[in-house]
């Protein structure tokens, strides 16, 4: 992990998180009054352009992103409750490491943010049914587990369904601990993503703050954003798994994402 000489203002990232330690871009980040910051990230390897985007995908994408999010207990998450041992990859299964990126404005939501490394641009970003505060708090307990369920989509005519990426998909109910928070919401990285992404390109593992966009937060507001490394799974076409790793000897918080198609 890199780190600057100058650390950064404290949050409740890096506050909650204490089991990782701070770490910052070399550079100060730029004001709302500067120039944009020069995009520098990398196509992925394994990446494959995406075309033809469709609008009816648009546009359910921001009915969605309007829908509350839920606190009721009553309902319940119908995957099956994941073995414990949360950093283990079964033997048999695809696995690899990437970067993820957990950011949002206070008063805002938490996305997350893939990356095969800090260096590429994200090959996934979801908007998470949850307030970043809230998140932070549920963080602080030790223990997080985030499932993301979609549904299967029946064949018509007895054509062959269409073989569609799990993480392609752009829409999954979230479960936080096994109750139902909302919706999900996978998007293109936008410009504030990948501004986010460059400035934290020097960053491998850490949490802490950035000044956010006085346009739209205000002049005091900021985003907190927890950056580290994850355990990719891949058990199925239906299935993918990412598994936060803390530092080495570190007996840091646990978190893991479930993607699961039913």
């Amino acid at each position: 992990m890199r780190e600057s000489s100058k650390p950064m203002a404290s949050s409740s990232f890096s506050s909650s998180i204490s089991s990782i330690p701070p770490s910052s871009p070399s550079s100060s980040p730029a004001t709302a009054t500067t120039p944009p910051r020069q995009n520098n990230l990398i196509e992925p390897p394994s990446s494959k352009k995406k075309k033809n985007k469709s609008n009816v995908f648009k546009v359910l994408r921001t009915v969605f992103r309007s829908f509350p999010i839920f606190t009721t207990s009553s309902i319940a998450c119908k995957i099956p409750v994941i073995n414990p041992g949360l950093g283990v990859a079964d033997p048999h299964h695809n696995t690899s490491r990437v970067t993820g990126t957990l950011f949002g404005y206070r008063k805002g939501r938490v996305s997350l943010s893939i990356q095969e490394t800090p260096k590429c641009l994200p090959s996934l970003v979801v908007e998470l049914a949850m307030q970043t505060t809230t998140f932070q708090k549920e963080l602080s307990m030790g223990m997080v587990r985030i499932a993301l369920e979609t549904e299967k989509q029946p064949n018509n005519n007895n054509k062959t369904e269409k073989n569609t990426n799990i993480l392609e998909e752009p829409l999954w109910t979230m479960f936080c601990k096994g109750e139902k928070t909302g919706y999900g919401v996978r998007r293109e990285a936008n410009d504030e993503d990948l501004s986010v992404m460059e400035l934290l390109r020097p960053v491998s593992m850490g949490a802490g703050v950035l000044p956010g966009n006085s346009e739209s937060e205000g002049p005091d507001g900021e985003m907190a954003y927890m950056r580290a490394y994850f355990e990719r799974v891949i058990g199925s076409k239906d299935s993918e798994t990412f598994y936060m790793l803390s530092p080495e000897g570190n007996n840091g918080p646990e978190l893991s994402f479930f993607f699961v198609r039913v």
